[in-house]
């Protein structure tokens, strides 16, 4: 795609759009479904930063070794071949988009405490499906349109929270976080490990500025900062507000609640400010659905310019917006929708991350091995190889966090797609 420079986004834009991809649902509903475990998932929080921070290293160095790069096929195939990197664009686009149905799950969980209505399943339903519709309709008006939302989201929706992970260490229990370090009847290690592929559903967006380096200005020297800097500012906000929340509201009242951090502030100051959180999260979680939507646009805008997605995906507004394609991502997460629909918010969000977050991670590794193995025309120096060495041991322990019937619902989806593309899209190659 090539997009007017008027239309680009700089550095600061880019951070924020890192940034607000991962500060979005994992941290307004992630605090209640570790308090299953304990404080201990801090320590899965640092493990977690750490793993991002390799694989954000390693997208920063693809961004520098394929400036232009606008596709994971970019920089998989190559060095893979084109099955891999077909494999590696669909994977990321159908997490991305599947992602997005998690989003909005948790940006409804709080805007419905805001609403003169039940919080029921049907009305969680049709909620979660009207902010689809509202971010796909606010990404036609262009990348630079839904860049500025997000940073806006960013600002008045962390302001509130900012508020709550200062003042709250006036309300903050020691004694109250030792005695949940650990709920379960496993160690330390165990709770750790187990905790790594939930938590790292919070880091998911760390690749987004190398997935949209086609609308960032200068993407060779603005992707690596916005990257690395998205990176640390979504580690050190985790972390703190993990640790925060664990010492101010029991685990189990925690881990039953949809709307954690409002019940924090209602411990904190009083019922009068619920209404405010809820609305800071919900505020939050929607500019992160619409980041998100950006990204899905472009990916799959990428993929269908090189022949891996029907045509119609490819197809740009004049203004950048991907607005076929968009239409057919929101009808596809209607229907995702309607299929996971769950009884509690936990339940369904829990459902969706583990999905995406494996499928994303199989996307990793082809950028991985990508940097490990090199091409003939860009071989692999030292930094190459470790940082592609990194990546894989991180999503080695990835993989080995997750549940096995995760993984192998993953491999059905990875195989059928393979299929699909073995069969219909070499077709449509030869006849081309």
């Amino acid at each position: 795609m090539t997009t007017a420079s008027a239309r680009k986004i700089g550095p600061v834009l880019a951070t924020f759009v890192v940034a607000n991809n991962m500060i979005g649902s994992g941290f307004f509903l992630l605090p209640a479904t570790l308090a299953k475990s304990g404080g201990v998932t801090a320590i899965a929080w640092l493990l977690g930063t750490v793993l991002a921070v390799v694989l954000g290293g390693a997208f920063a160095r693809l961004a520098r070794e394929y400036p232009h790069m606008q596709s994971p096929d970019d920089y998989v195939r190559p060095a893979l071949g084109r099955d891999m990197g077909f494999l590696a664009t669909t994977l990321y686009w159908l997490s991305s988009w599947m992602g997005n149905n998690a989003i909005a799950v948790a940006a409804f969980g709080y805007l419905v405490l805001l609403l003169p209505i039940g919080d029921s399943q049907t009305v969680r339903l049709f909620g979660q499906i009207g902010l689809i519709w509202l971010m796909f309709a606010l990404n036609l008006l262009g990348p630079r349109s839904i860049a500025r939302f997000q940073s806006f989201c960013v600002v008045f929706g962390l302001l509130p929270v900012v508020a709550v992970l200062t003042a709250g260490w006036a309300s903050f229990d020691p004694a109250l976080y030792r005695s949940a370090w650990n709920v379960t009847e496993q160690s330390d290690v165990s709770v750790v490990f187990s905790s790594l592929a939930p938590i790292f559903w919070a880091f998911v967006g760390l690749e987004t500025g190398a997935m949209v380096a086609g609308v960032v200005e200068d993407p060779d020297r603005n992707v690596p900062r916005a990257t690395l800097g998205g990176i640390a500012i979504a580690g050190l906000v985790y972390l703190v507000s993990s640790v925060l929340m664990m010492g101010i509201v029991p685990a189990a009242e925690m881990a039953a609640s949809g709307a954690p951090f409002a019940l924090v502030a209602g411990k904190m100051f009083g019922a009068w400010a619920i209404p405010i959180i809820a609305a800071a999260a919900a505020l939050k979680a929607t500019g992160t659905l619409g980041g998100w939507m950006l990204v899905t646009g472009e990916s799959g805008a990428r993929a269908a310019q090189r022949g891996m997605l029907p045509s119609l995906f490819g197809r740009l507004r004049s203004n950048g917006s991907a607005g076929w394609g968009l239409l057919v991502i929101a009808a596809s997460m209607t229907v995702l929708a309607f299929v996971s629909s769950s009884d509690t918010v936990a339940n369904q969000f829990e459902f969706l991350i583990g999905i995406v977050v494996i499928l994303v991670v199989m996307a990793y590794i082809a950028a991985g091995l990508s940097l490990l193995l090199g091409t003939r025309a860009k071989p692999s120096g030292t930094r190459e190889r470790m940082l592609g060495m990194g990546a894989l041991i991180a999503c080695g322990l990835l993989v080995y966090s997750t549940p096995v019937d995760t993984l192998v619902g993953a491999m059905i989806v990875v195989l059928l797609a393979w299929a699909a593309w073995r069969g219909f899209g070499r077709r449509r190659e030869a006849r081309a």
